[in-house]
């Protein structure tokens, strides 16, 4: 049965490889907005963003932040990751560098998003939640790693009580 997630990820640049994993039925992300859509959400400014972000997180049983090359980098990310953590949801990474994009490409890895959110008294998330790297030395075995280990890694993925 396919768990209730919210997906955090780098729009512009991952779009088509978090596509694939949504795809693979094993979660049930919010609705990928189209490129259109997206940009529409952004031209109402920061406000509109973050009640984008409330609604499609609000019933959510779970955060996967989907890691590619730049999503450590992305501020929408890191506020995600943020509100997701001050409001208690089960927090995960799952790097997709290595799946193909649109155009056949896999990408380099990137940093850990966890990193960039910090503590006042030190340390970060990176401290607490797991980032999972799919085995595979080719996309096809990246996609398959991450299939078969997705609804686990989703269930085991850091509670903060």
């Amino acid at each position: 049965m396919a768990r209730s997630t919210f997906v955090s990820f780098h729009y512009e640049r991952d779009y088509w490889r978090v596509q694939q994993v949504l795809n693979m039925g094993a979660i049930e992300g919010q609705e990928i907005v189209s490129s259109q859509k997206w940009e529409e959400v952004k031209r109402g400014g920061d406000q509109a963003i973050k009640n984008w972000i409330e609604k499609e997180m609000k019933y959510k049983a779970a955060v996967v932040v989907l890691i590619g090359a730049q999503t450590a980098s992305r501020p929408w990310v890191k506020y995600e990751i943020t509100k997701a953590w001050n409001e208690k949801r089960p927090l995960v990474g799952i790097r997709i560098h290595g799946l193909k994009d649109s155009d056949e490409n896999t990408d380099t890895s990137g940093a850990d998003p966890f990193e960039k959110v910090t503590f006042d008294t030190g340390g970060s998330l990176a401290d607490y939640v797991t980032v999972h790297t799919p085995m595979g030395t080719d996309s096809n075995q990246v996609y398959a790693s991450i299939k078969n280990n997705i609804e686990s890694w989703v269930a085991n993925a850091y509670r903060r009580s």
